[in-house]
């Protein structure tokens, strides 16, 4: 059976846009069977030296499969859809398509939406960081520009089918739920609403709020 190490207690603000969300979702889609192994972030148990045996970061999440350690969550969706057979092409060039998107997703379009929500979450008071967001802002919409003309053309990043970059997308997305940075992109809306409504994200997103203690459909 798979491990995921992923969070038992996090910081309140963060709940329902950390990363481990990303391989839930996926081991949801796959129908793949599963344990998750929640760890305390706020009582340092990523720093004990047992997990820093499985990541040298610290970070969560890990995947473990009979004794293989996998970390950074797109290589590890990435891993899943390969070992699964799901949400991934079967032909080399349509499985390039979707690790670009992949790629996309992390490379491209996460990098100002995370930097404008740890803004958002956990510096509103500060001048500094404040006068930092409008730069970010501008950074963000050359991403969100490209992806609402990407998908006025198809409903998902690489055609008609849901793929292992769209799970990717749409959680990156969720970054900057709390703000109106997604406002100016109906498309990009649109997309990560059709996402959203998959019953395996909906399950994923069930058991993440009862084993955070978060209020049902606090997530959503």
């Amino acid at each position: 059976m798979l491990t995921l190490y992923a969070f038992g207690c996090v910081h309140a603000k963060v709940i329902g846009v950390t990363r481990d969300l990303r391989p839930l979702w996926m081991l949801e889609e796959c129908g793949l069977p599963y344990q998750v192994r929640g760890l305390d972030h706020s009582a340092g148990e990523l720093n004990s030296e047992a997990y820093r045996r499985l990541t040298p970061f610290a970070q969560i999440p890990v995947l473990e499969d009979d004794g293989f350690v996998l970390t950074e969550t797109g290589a590890i969706l990435l891993y899943l859809a390969e070992k699964s057979g799901r949400l991934i092409p079967s032909d080399l060039q349509g499985r390039a398509q979707v690790t670009r998107w992949c790629f996309a997703a992390l490379n491209t379009v996460e990098p100002p939406l995370f930097q404008i929500a740890m803004i958002d979450l956990f510096s509103a008071g500060d001048p500094s960081e404040q006068a930092r967001r409008p730069g970010l802002v501008k950074w963000a919409d050359r991403a969100l520009g490209g992806l609402e003309e990407w998908l006025s053309a198809r409903p998902y990043l690489v055609g008609e089918d849901f793929t292992v970059a769209d799970v990717l997308m749409t959680t990156v997305l969720r970054e900057v739920r709390g703000s109106d940075v997604l406002a100016r992109y109906p498309r990009v809306r649109a997309y990560q609403q059709r996402c959203e409504a998959r019953p395996a994200w909906q399950r994923t997103l069930d058991a993440y709020e009862q084993r955070l203690g978060a209020p049902p459909g606090s997530t959503r």
